[in-house]
């Protein structure tokens, strides 16, 4: 790992008030077992690529940490060969059902009618359309025409933390008016395969799925107290996508468990320093699921016990790495696993770049 330069911890919107109301998650229907999607693939790829390629992915997909993954597909065979047209035709049709099935559930569970949604925000990196996902939930929902509407991109498995920054602020213009924002990843719209580690890798980790968040200025919620950023270019090999003949590739190395579990390590202990405390004081994890080995490495850097891990392993276990909207459905399971009020959390996103988030909340 070259040049290990810190990059400074960016600080905004500190003790505003704005908390997280209600959460709402979905994922495709079509479900499958590590043990079927790798036959799937198996089936395809057999006499295609290298028989060590096949014996590794074998391996890969017999880890326990993953147990079954959401694909938005009613036919798994429609993955191999889909040309460029067809892909980005399945990406809008289940990112946006999947952002309209979260959302309604927000929404509800907020108390709310969508009428009440004053500003949206839509952050993806798994397929670009435009006019953005966010007009099409618009649409399909119903809300106001003259909503404020925002499209994030290429903030890769991070991407939830600043659009739910970009949402407390939208709030903060449109007092007592409650904001929707949507983390929504097809990643099976970036399947790929050949005889590369990191696509056999990827087809073992990752599935699809959404997540929903309402923010409201006042009532019962997560009060998110600070957000912390850092950006480290010089990992960006390590973790991002790449165009190969027009189309998306994952890329990750080896290293990469090692570089997040110290830039997360550092990113916390600044949002904890200028907050004056320190991990103790912390009870509640919300980490992203970004693979067995990414969870143990950022759970022992912070110092955590294994119990706070829990929710990002669960996560793992029952959907893969569903990129953006993982650590929202960790989130959603320490939420339902009961906080009390006064109760600190942190939740924990990162991703291409390297870039990484985390956000201090407290229950009220």
């Amino acid at each position: 790992m070259a040049n290990k330069q810190k990059v400074p911890i960016v600080s905004v919107n500190r003790n505003k008030g704005n908390r997280i109301v209600s959460i709402g998650t979905s994922v495709p229907p079509f479900a499958s077992t590590q043990d079927e999607s790798f036959k799937i693939l198996e089936n395809h790829y057999k006499g295609k690529v290298k028989a060590s390629s096949l014996a590794l992915a074998k391996k890969v997909f017999a880890h326990p940490s993953v147990k079954q993954r959401h694909f938005g597909t009613d036919d798994p065979s429609e993955l191999f060969g889909e040309d460029p047209d067809r892909r980005v035709d399945r990406f809008t049709k289940w990112a946006v059902r999947l952002s309209c099935e979260a959302s309604r559930k927000a929404i509800e569970a907020a108390g709310l009618a969508v009428r009440d949604i004053a500003a949206i925000a839509v952050n993806t990196c798994t397929g670009y359309i435009c006019p953005g996902i966010s007009t099409y939930v618009i649409e399909e929902l119903g809300l106001k025409p003259d909503i404020a509407a925002y499209d994030l991109v290429g903030a890769g498995c991070g991407g939830a933390l600043p659009n739910i920054k970009l949402c407390s602020s939208l709030l903060n213009e449109k007092p007592g008016s409650a904001v929707l924002s949507v983390s929504v990843e097809i990643c099976s719209a970036v399947f790929q395969m050949d005889d590369n580690i990191s696509l056999i890798i990827s087809n073992a980790l990752f599935g699809d799925g959404a997540s929903a968040c309402v923010l409201r200025g006042t009532g019962p919620g997560l009060e998110l107290l600070d957000y912390a950023v850092i950006h480290c270019p010089q990992y960006r090999d390590d973790i991002r996508f790449v165009y190969k003949s027009g189309q998306l590739h994952n890329q990750l190395t080896s290293g990469l468990p090692k570089i997040a579990g110290k830039v997360v390590a550092d990113l916390v202990a600044g949002l904890l320093g200028r907050n004056g405390l320190s991990v103790k004081d912390v009870k509640h994890w919300a980490l992203h699921a970004g693979g067995e080995n990414v969870i143990n490495a950022v759970k022992d850097g912070l110092g955590l016990r294994e119990e706070q891990a829990r929710w990002a392993r669960e996560t793992l276990g029952e959907y893969g790495n569903m990129s953006s909207p993982s650590a929202i459905f960790a989130l959603k399971k320490a939420i339902e696993s009961g906080i009390a009020p006064g109760e600190l959390g942190i939740i924990i996103a990162f991703g291409a770049g390297m870039s990484a988030y985390a956000m201090l909340f407290k229950k009220v």
